[in-house]
Formats: C-alpha cells, structure tokens, sequence
C-alpha cells in the first residue's frame, strides 16, 4: 500500500539559491505546479517504493566538494521537493548559454544537470528506471517539448551575455552564421522556435558527401565525437556491467533481426547540445523498416557511480534503455546488405523523429531524422560478413567531432 503525506514538507532554506538568482520563485505550492509536475509530486507522495527511492537518492550525496555543487556550478539541489520546484520552473522557461569549469557539463541542459549527482546513487539508479516514475518524467519532458516548439521560447536567441547567439555562445559555436541556415538581420536569426534553433539546418555544400559515387565507403550520420568500434558483438550480455559489452537483443528491443548482426560490428559516436542534430544516411540503399523504441530518461550504467561525466560514461549502456529509433537500411552494396543506423536520446527531451519510410530509397548523406533538445549518441551497427576498415578520424585521440557526411569506413 502507498503512503500519502498530508501535506508537502517546506522546501529546505539551502533550496533557495540552487537554481539560479530568481529561485525565490521556486518556492511555490504545489498546487499551483503544472499537471505534469504534479502528478509527479503525487507519484511520490503516495507510492512508498517511488517516495523511498526519491527521498534517498538525494540523501545518498555525498556532502562537500565536489557533491555540494551540480555540474554546472550551481548548489545541489538536496531533496525531491527543490526538485519538482526546479522542474515547475525549467520546463516553462528556454534555457540560456551557460558556460562552467565543470568538466564534462554540456551548456544549456538544466535538468541533467540537477540530476547528474542522484543518478550516481544506488537509489537513482533504480528510481530512473522506475516504469511509473518514467512515465510522469516523460509528461513532464513532453510538457517542456510543447514550450520550446513555441515561438514564445525565442526569448534566448538574441546576443546577450546569455544568448545563444552571444559572445560566449559564438564562441563554442564558430562560424555559426556561415554553416547553418539562418539570417542574422532578424530577430531571433529567423528561428520561428527554440527547437528549431536546436534542429536547425546546414547550409548547402558546408558539409559535402565524401566519396558519394563509391558504394564501399560508409559515411558518418551525425556530426559526433566518436565513442569506439566494438566488434563480435553478442546476442544477449551484461550491459549493466562496468565493461558496458553491447547486447543486440536489448539495443533492438528483441527485433526480428538481431540475429543478423550477431557476431558483428558496432560504431558509437555522440553528440553534444552545441552541435548539429540531423540524421544521414551512411550509406546508398533503401529503407527495409524503421522502429521508434520507448526508454528510459535518465538512467545511468549502475557501474559508472558518481562523476560528472556518468553521461558519457554510460554511452554504451544507454543504446540498450533509453529511448531509441532504429532505422534499417539495405545497401545497395551486398557487401554491406543490411545495416542499421541506431539513434539514441540522452537526457532532456531525449527525442527520437524518423523522417524517412519503409520502402523510400536513400542517397549517402540524405536526411534520415532528427534528435530533439539534450544530447544524445548512435551506433551503426553491421552483419559479421560485413569486415570493415575505419578511418583515422574513429582513432583520433582528440576527442574531436568528426562532420557529419565525412567517410568512416570502408568495406574490405
């Protein structure tokens, strides 16, 4: 049986400077929440098994540097009520370019940032795979998504201090103007939304095919820092584990085709908030199926514990529980056959849209979808019979992007 309190605990005074400068407004009834917001508080507060994890995962901080601070430098918040007050506030808001000295912090990703330090905890890790606590996350992201495709969230465009299109912002993102389509001569860059800021175009010809006529090479999808190349890769394995093995059984959802690409290869790159977030096709074929899988939001690698970079820590044991799309492709190239393009969301919106159809022949480099706010990773993963040779970008020690359309491999 659940418990029920009849009446929410105050939020604790250390709250009050733990989100930003006006977090005075954070302080405010639950009653007066967005649905979304509530019906979270009221999982909690009457499901005992949702209350206890909630309530422990913040008491599993660890207090004092570096725990006292989110990654991006903010106090942590230290209870689910100075959560659900910071979410009320975050999901009505478009977030602004941040910067931090925190490593691993990805600017303009509240939310993961506040959970960053609870996800580390024996207790997150169980509460952000919580099938109902899941599903009322995802109302509240839905509810944010509906927002920041409004063009009331182009209040952040402009080019303050905190605008993405600022002297901090243009910074991290050169020539900006120059790649992606935009017009700098009217308000928020002729950007109708903050979401389509986010999922904004290339210009024409910024970022070429490589080799588009030669069926043996197979080019990037995404604009991505690579993660590895795992290859013999399994059936079924203990992706929970701190080696992370991939199990095609559970990055596929049980697909019918996972038996094809037992015993062969698997390319993982991932993407930050700051990059380009379209889909392309690595190969000339045709689409055989596509898949939208629902998943997790926030769950992290149980192995990978406390860290400020868990997100990308956790990179391969997210392309088995969060959610995914997977998009079939049959090369025209039989050396190839059939390979598939895995694309994975990580946290915020963590929103997966396929634009392509079944039966739809594809050009190298033609749009196959799009990630929504957050960030996000992909795989590409292929049959044993397809031996493969990476490029010299897949080993670069930098931990650069490699651009999307670039040539990653070629087929022996």
């Amino acid at each position: 049986m659940g418990c029920r309190f009849s009446k929410p605990r105050q939020e604790p005074a250390s709250y009050r400077k733990s989100v930003d400068d006006d977090s005075e407004e954070f302080i405010t009834p639950q009653a007066l929440y967005l649905p979304s917001v509530q019906a979270l508080a009221r999982l909690i507060e009457t499901d005992s098994t949702v209350y206890l994890l909630f309530d422990q995962m913040f008491q599993q901080i660890p207090m004092g540097p570096p725990y006292d601070k989110d990654p991006s430098g903010k106090p942590q918040v230290r209870d689910y009520l100075g959560m659900l007050g910071a979410f009320n506030k975050i999901i009505q808001s478009a977030p602004t370019f941040t910067t931090s000295s925190t490593k691993g912090f990805h600017p303009g990703t509240p939310i993961g940032s506040i959970l960053t330090w609870p996800m580390g905890t024996e207790a997150g890790t169980k509460a952000f795979a919580n099938s109902n606590a899941n599903a009322a996350i995802r109302d509240i992201l839905q509810d944010w998504a509906r927002f920041l495709s409004s063009q009331q969230s182009t209040y952040v465009l402009n080019t303050s201090e905190e605008g993405w299109f600022g002297p901090a912002a243009m910074q991290a993102m050169p020539d900006f103007v120059e790649t992606f389509v935009c017009d700098p001569s009217v308000p928020a860059y002729g950007f109708r939304s903050w979401d389509d800021f986010f999922t904004r175009r290339i210009r024409p010809g910024v970022r070429p095919v490589d080799f588009p006529a030669d069926d043996s090479i197979i080019n990037n999808p995404c604009e991505g820092t690579v993660y590895g190349v795992a290859t013999k890769v399994k059936h079924s394995d203990s992706f929970w584990l701190k080696q992370q093995p991939y199990s095609l059984k559970n990055m596929l959802s049980d697909d019918e085709m996972v038996d094809s690409f037992v015993g062969g290869s698997v390319y993982q790159a991932f993407l930050g908030p700051l990059v380009y977030h379209r889909w392309h096709s690595p190969v000339k074929g045709t689409i055989h199926k596509t898949a939208l899988i629902p998943g997790t939001y926030y769950a992290q690698c149980p192995a990978v514990g406390f860290d400020a970079t868990s997100p990308v820590q956790s990179l391969p044991f997210t392309t088995h529980v969060a959610t995914r799309a997977a998009i079939y492709i049959k090369a025209d190239n039989p050396k190839i056959g059939i390979m598939c393009f895995l694309g994975v969301g990580l946290c915020e919106m963590s929103s997966c849209e396929i634009t392509v159809s079944e039966g739809e022949s594809v050009q190298k480099g033609d749009e196959l979808g799009r990630f929504h706010f957050g960030g996000s990773t992909h795989c590409l993963i292929f049959r044993p019979s397809t031996q493969l040779l990476f490029s010299d970008p897949v080993s670069d020690p930098t931990g650069q992007p490699v651009n999307v359309n670039a040539a990653i491999a070629v087929v022996k």
